[in-house]
């Protein structure tokens, strides 16, 4: 699983698609991810959606009604507000004189349908990267735990760890903020987001998930149960 966007300044993904399946598989896996995500079902809308809040990027489908997504970047472009504004154009067009008209247009890069959900989801932090939105995240490291956020691997004392997206998602907050304890209530909010309705408990099943991830035989606990407190990144003796 790729990198979790979090907190309050997440970048916001404009997404202009009129296939009302493919723009909610879009907004859950996005959400899903951390972005905010704002949509528009045709190119009019797209264009008044970008002037009362300009987003981060744009997902922008090529075919849409009334003005196509090609007419859509032009008039992008031609704004001094929206001149640099990240635009992915999406299309069932794979000729590579489509590819390459897209990007004369304007747009930053090219995908056609049917795509790859995390190709399409690399290629938006990539870009967000390059325009400063989301930063290059680096390293975390707590005693033998080991963290590469932009290689997306975890090893302790060495020895490679295989965490889930949600395990990984959760150690990377634990290794963010160590010895610290948090509620269930409160992991929820930084790990799934607050627009999830998941139950409490489910906090407790993930945690079991990560303990048995990253505590081998030999290794002490570093995830300590705080009695009616929560959890945190800590061993008993501290």
């Amino acid at each position: 699983m790729p990198d979790m966007i979090q907190g309050t300044g997440r970048p916001t993904i404009l997404v202009v698609e009129d296939e009302v399946p493919l723009l909610t598989l879009l907004r859950y896996n996005l959400e899903k991810q951390g972005f905010r995500v704002d949509e528009a079902a045709d190119g009019q809308e797209a264009l008044l959606r970008v002037a009362e809040q300009r987003p981060d990027l744009v997902l922008l489908d090529w075919m849409l009604p009334a003005l196509s997504g090609l007419e859509v970047c032009r008039q992008l472009r031609r704004r001094p507000a929206t001149r640099d504004l990240p635009i992915i154009m999406v299309t069932a067009r794979t000729e590579d004189q489509d590819a390459v008209r897209a990007l004369d247009t304007g747009a930053d890069d090219h995908i056609g349908k049917p795509f790859v959900m995390e190709a399409l989801l690399a290629r938006i932090r990539a870009l967000l990267r390059r325009s400063g939105s989301i930063a290059t995240k680096g390293t975390l490291a707590w005693r033998d735990l080991n963290m590469d956020q932009d290689a997306h691997r975890v090893s302790r004392n060495g020895r490679p760890l295989h965490l889930g997206p949600t395990e990984y998602r959760l150690l990377e907050f634990f290794l963010q903020h160590p010895g610290r304890v948090f509620s269930r209530e409160q992991l929820l909010d930084a790990v799934w987001g607050r627009d999830i309705h998941v139950e409490p408990r489910t906090v407790d099943v993930h945690i079991r998930r990560l303990r048995k991830a990253i505590n081998g035989e030999a290794d002490a606990d570093v995830i300590r149960t705080v009695r009616s407190a929560g959890y945190a990144l800590d061993t008993e003796e501290g």
